[in-house]
């Protein structure tokens, strides 16, 4: 895993509550560098990609949310907080395409994603599910405009 960040070393795009987070147990900064280390661990994990909080404001809500998820669901599942400079590159090996978004997998292996903010006994429910599901193939992202064009 990599080294722990100090709030004054953070990306200046990170929210405060996404920040706040991070630090919390059962928590840590997801990059590019620790990605592998992350869901390589054993068990469920939590990847959570909140885009830009301008763009996405629900991003902050689910910031929020997922520690008392976490409190629901005691000792099933740890979050990967996905840094912002590195989201788009983590989200493509994932097939996630919307934010905010909570890519669950398990022992390295894709389990299923929850996109958006949801009323809290959906997220329970479905939180619920997928902690039963088996893993299985991350979805494959659609090609965008930019990735038809580099083809030729």
């Amino acid at each position: 895993m990599s080294e722990t960040l100090m709030p004054d070393d953070l990306d200046e795009r990170e929210a405060p509550l996404v920040r706040r987070l991070a630090t919390l147990p059962g928590c840590a900064w997801v990059d590019g560098a620790s990605h592998d280390d992350f869901v390589a661990r054993p068990g469920d994990q939590v990847l959570f990609f909140t885009g830009d909080p301008v763009r996405f404001p629900e991003c902050l809500d689910v910031a929020v949310v997922l520690p008392e998820l976490q409190r629901a669901f005691p000792g099933r599942f740890g979050v990967g907080v996905v840094r912002r400079g590195d989201e788009d590159a983590v989200a493509r090996r994932w097939g996630s395409q919307r934010w905010p978004s909570l890519v669950f997998v398990r022992d390295g292996q894709y389990v299923g994603t929850l996109s958006g903010m949801m009323d809290w006994t959906d997220y329970l429910a479905r939180v619920a599910t997928l902690l039963d599901t088996p893993a299985s193939r991350p979805p494959i992202p659609l090609m965008g405009a930019q990735s038809a064009s580099a083809c030729h």
